[in-house]
């Protein structure tokens, strides 16, 4: 922990009541970010992917599972990452606990990974995840949706999927038996879902800069 800066209370309530006004436009600010995704338009998915279920193999809308909305978790699990993603492991740790409430909110929440089936259920029951995973085998799902959403940057100016399995968030609705692509994001665009960096962000030393062997799978702990 770095030194940390010392006060009255009198300063302590001074910066904090100027911090709590930008906390509170940093929401304002979420919500209107939060209805310009919902703003999105929504694009017809016209491709017939297939995918390798505990069910047998379904298609996207058959996914859905009754609801109109579906999530899918594109989780780094496949042949360039064929030992799972401790980044995705620790993320979906926090995740699991959401997948019943959303379906109470019409939503269906899955992983999807190129990695086979039974690799996936291995690694869902090593950490008791009650969570649909599917495999996407090599049906394109991830190519193709890395390329709708991917915006080159200096830092990533290539095609990460050269290099590594997609981390992303896709999210789809389901209207009149057709399926459309409403709004996806990737690598720090899923940071927010993660409710362990959201508690580190209001702990005393935050996130830290050190992350040698942090976050771990939590059985390796």
């Amino acid at each position: 922990m770095s030194t940390p800066t010392t006060g009255t209370r009198e300063q302590w309530r001074a910066a904090y009541e100027d911090l709590r006004a930008q906390e509170k436009e940093l929401t304002r600010r979420s919500d209107e970010i939060a209805r310009q995704r919902q703003a999105l338009p929504w694009v017809p998915v016209t491709k017939d992917y297939r995918f390798d279920t505990n069910d047998g193999i379904k298609t996207l809308a058959e996914l859905f599972d009754g609801r109109s909305q579906l999530i899918i978790r594109h989780f780094m699990h496949g042949p360039k990452t064929p030992e799972g993603c401790p980044g995705c492991t620790f993320e979906t740790d926090n995740l699991v606990g959401a997948v019943e409430h959303l379906a109470h909110r019409d939503v269906t929440f899955i992983l999807a990974s190129r990695s086979p089936l039974s690799t996936l259920n291995d690694y869902k029951a090593r950490f008791g995840w009650d969570i649909e995973w599917v495999s996407l085998g090599d049906n394109g799902f991830n190519d193709d949706f890395y390329d709708i959403m991917h915006i080159p940057t200096d830092r990533r100016p290539g095609n990460m999927l050269d290099v590594m399995e997609l981390m992303a968030l896709s999210c789809f609705a389901l209207k009149d038996g057709v399926v459309y692509h409403t709004y996806s994001t990737y690598d720090r665009g899923t940071d927010a879902l993660n409710a362990t960096w959201q508690l580190l962000d209001r702990a005393p030393s935050g996130r830290g800069d050190v992350f040698d062997g942090w976050p771990r799978k939590r059985d390796e702990y």
